[in-house]
């Protein structure tokens, strides 16, 4: 009988680069409160996406639908700036082509890079960037910088982040289930909702934490009478905000089974974030699978169940580290998570 999800224990690094044949980079400037982070991937991935938000920014999901050509990805790029953000999947191309990667076809290699976009242009940041936006640029940079090791909270997509409480940030955990195969997850927390419950510390990612990792303060008690009264950014607009992930498996899966793995991950997003999913979030999962394991999931067997619900714990995980790691900086608008105290 599998163990209880409780009893795991993250991977050496507790990051998504735990699963094999991932590398992060970061990317971006203080100065402008936003940035990008690029997960790259040593050979072209199965992968696909699943889209739940409002309001969402992205590039090149279309191909990643079961029914579609491309069969792998080179790289995924979540990146703050809005739609100008977008431009970052370019930078990353650039890196890509260089190093001759991509998708062949008549004699050409195409990088294939879907991203997604959160928005972070009234933060406070300086966002003078004259005629041409720095994020092609960040893209670059952030594919150039890949690593086993990187970052969380006020690093690459994070840079900008914020939520209705907190100051947000780039999140990241892993874990390693008892058949072999890992799960990680990587986000840019900038949630229109809150991640800890009503006017405490605690996060709403409590009953997934494992091993201190954002605090180790569990469930408040009592618990608030008005923790589910929602707290939100004020007076927000569509596309103002936006938390936007991946969930990546050392796995063997195909296309139709990486979308379900996404729709896990969203799981993680309503259990780390009250409310989520909101008509005012682009909020959006992609996954991958790297296949570095050599184990075959089979979607009608009880390890696909273990697999879903590793993703969507190791999200909300990832969602609570964002937010715990940030730190401050001149010119934020928001707390951060450390500043509360008690």
């Amino acid at each position: 009988m599998a163990e209880p999800l409780a009893a795991l224990r993250p991977g050496p690094r507790n990051l998504v680069t735990d699963v094999g044949g991932v590398r992060v980079g970061h990317a971006g400037d203080a100065g402008l409160k936003s940035g990008t982070t690029v997960l790259l991937l040593d050979e072209a991935s199965t992968a696909s996406v699943a889209i739940l938000g409002g309001a969402p920014g992205t590039r090149e999901t279309d191909l990643l639908a079961p029914d579609k050509l491309v069969s792998g990805v080179d790289a995924l790029v979540l990146s703050g700036g809005s739609a100008f953000g977008l431009d970052a999947a370019s930078g990353v191309q650039s890196f890509l082509r260089q190093v001759g990667r991509g998708f062949a076809v008549a004699g050409f290699n195409v990088p294939i890079v879907p991203a997604a976009i959160l928005f972070d242009l009234a933060n406070g940041g300086d966002k003078a960037w004259g005629l041409h936006p720095p994020y092609r640029d960040f893209g670059f940079a952030a594919a150039e910088a890949a690593a086993e090791d990187f970052a969380l909270g006020t690093a690459g997509a994070g840079i900008g982040c914020t939520t209705a409480t907190l100051k947000g940030g780039i999140g990241s955990a892993s874990v390693r289930l008892d058949n072999g195969v890992t799960v990680g997850a990587l986000v840019a927390v900038n949630a229109v909702g809150s991640v800890t419950i009503g006017d405490t510390r605690h996060f709403w990612a409590a009953p997934f934490e494992l091993g201190g990792e954002f605090g180790g303060l569990g469930l408040p008690s009592p618990f608030p009478a008005d923790a589910s009264r929602p707290k939100t950014k004020f007076d927000p607009k569509p596309g103002t905000n936006t938390t936007i992930g991946i969930v990546a498996t050392d796995a063997i899966l195909d296309k139709a089974a990486a979308r379900r793995l996404a729709v896990a991950g969203h799981d993680g997003f309503a259990r780390a974030i009250w409310p989520s999913h909101t008509n005012f979030d682009g909020d959006l999962v992609f996954s991958v699978a790297t296949g570095r394991s050599g184990i075959a999931i089979d979607p009608t067997s009880p390890a696909s169940i273990d697999l879903a619900a590793a993703a969507a714990s190791v999200m909300a995980r990832a969602i609570a580290r964002g937010v715990y790691s940030a730190r401050s900086a001149p010119g934020d608008r928001l707390l951060v998570w450390s500043d509360l105290g008690g």
